[in-house]
């Protein structure tokens, strides 16, 4: 299949540091090229691929001393997007409804995976006046807020299988808490379990600018306490695999409606079990009593952890190969993508795209967009 990803601008694909949807877009594309798809990837500069590169930015918004306000920027790719669609059979987005309005004339051309929180007020006016367009949710949590929504279908992260080398012996006596500084990450939760019960915490994490008020007067009070509670900030994918690896459990206290949850299936590629809180996605991730505990208080998650620290490492990374993988990702995205081709084709879309022009001009126009990338095997 000719198939397109539209990644956000934020970051680079895969991102160097934090960012999921990118990683999530990286690879699921990588493993759609792996599978013999023809994928262009439309995303910043600076990213890395086997699929073409179709660069809407030289490098990562949020990285850059030139670039400010990503919304400009995902416009005109969704223009672009939209000038070339001719040359898929697919287009596959992953930047929210920016596009929506360029796109409502081909809807069963699109698939677009909601990454975010949905229980946002503004959300469901908006998707009940594009109600054309198919959307894919990431857990089936997700879709509650928006239950009548346009749903294709729903698809389970997936992460590389030999991503991550699971640990059976963790040697660091620590718990990890991964991801972001945030009030809904509950990071202070994190805290307070483990001095509950005398065990180190590492805190690897990410603070936005949004997060900053946050983190200084909610989160450092109790870091400059002292004990055995460690901030080191961000950390990459090869630094996560040791982080995770060693720990004895992640702690996932989070307190609102978590869409998926990556950092739980990264823990487990390691082997590593997981407390979580009952809050969206997390009894679909988790199986409670196999790879880890389902929490719904304070009380019940630090009764809880010894348990956790006693579950067969083994058995956890078992069940990850058997949910978790992107090669079962790519699959059940590529059966999506055939039921939208297949509605292309009875709704016209296919032939409203090429009518009054050359329907060969996309592919000439993609090919002189494409940037060839010396750094990776063709």
């Amino acid at each position: 299949m000719r198939i397109a990803q539209i990644a956000p601008l934020m970051e680079s694909v895969p991102p160097r540091l934090y960012g999921g949807t990118e990683r999530i877009v990286s690879w699921l594309t990588e493993e759609l090229v792996r599978q013999g798809h023809d994928v262009t990837l439309f995303a910043s500069g600076d990213s890395i691929t086997a699929a073409n590169l179709v660069p809407c930015t030289t490098e990562a918004i949020r990285l850059s001393d030139t670039m400010r306000d990503y919304l400009p920027h995902t416009l005109m790719m969704a223009e672009q997007t939209r000038r070339l669609a001719g040359a898929f059979d697919v287009l596959h987005f992953h930047v929210d409804m920016f596009h929506f309005p360029l796109f409502r004339g081909m809807p069963n051309k699109t698939l677009t995976t909601l990454h975010g929180r949905q229980d946002l007020p503004d959300l469901w006016p908006f998707y009940r006046a594009f109600n054309e367009m198919p959307l894919v949710s990431i857990s089936n949590a997700q879709r509650a807020p928006i239950p009548d929504s346009n749903f294709a279908g729903t698809v389970l992260h997936g992460l590389p299988i030999d991503l991550h080398r699971p640990s059976y012996d963790p040697r660091g006596g620590y718990l990890a808490f991964l991801g972001r500084i945030s009030s809904e990450k509950r990071p202070d939760r994190a805290i307070k379990i483990a001095r509950a019960l005398g065990i180190p915490l590492k805190i690897a994490a990410k603070v936005d600018n949004a997060d900053r008020k946050y983190f200084e007067t909610e989160i450092k009070p109790l870091l400059d306490e002292g004990g055995d509670v460690e901030f080191i900030g961000e950390v990459d994918e090869r630094g996560k695999t040791k982080f995770l690896g060693e720990a004895r459990a992640l702690l996932f206290p989070i307190d609102w409606p978590e869409p998926f949850g990556l950092v739980m299936i990264e823990a487990m590629a390691c082997g590593t079990p997981v407390l979580g809180f009952r809050h969206g996605s997390v009894p679909e991730v988790l199986e409670d009593g196999i790879t880890g505990r389902i929490v719904g208080s304070m009380e019940e998650a630090i009764a809880a952890v010894p348990q956790v620290l006693a579950m067969d490492r083994r058995k956890v990374r078992r069940r990850f190969e058997e949910r978790f993988t992107v090669e079962r990702m790519a699959h059940d995205y590529v059966d999506l993508y055939k039921k939208q081709v297949a509605l292309a084709d009875l709704d016209g879309s296919s032939a409203l795209i090429a009518s009054g022009r050359d329907a060969r001009r996309p592919l000439a126009e993609l090919g002189g967009l494409m940037r060839s990338r010396p750094d990776i095997a063709q």
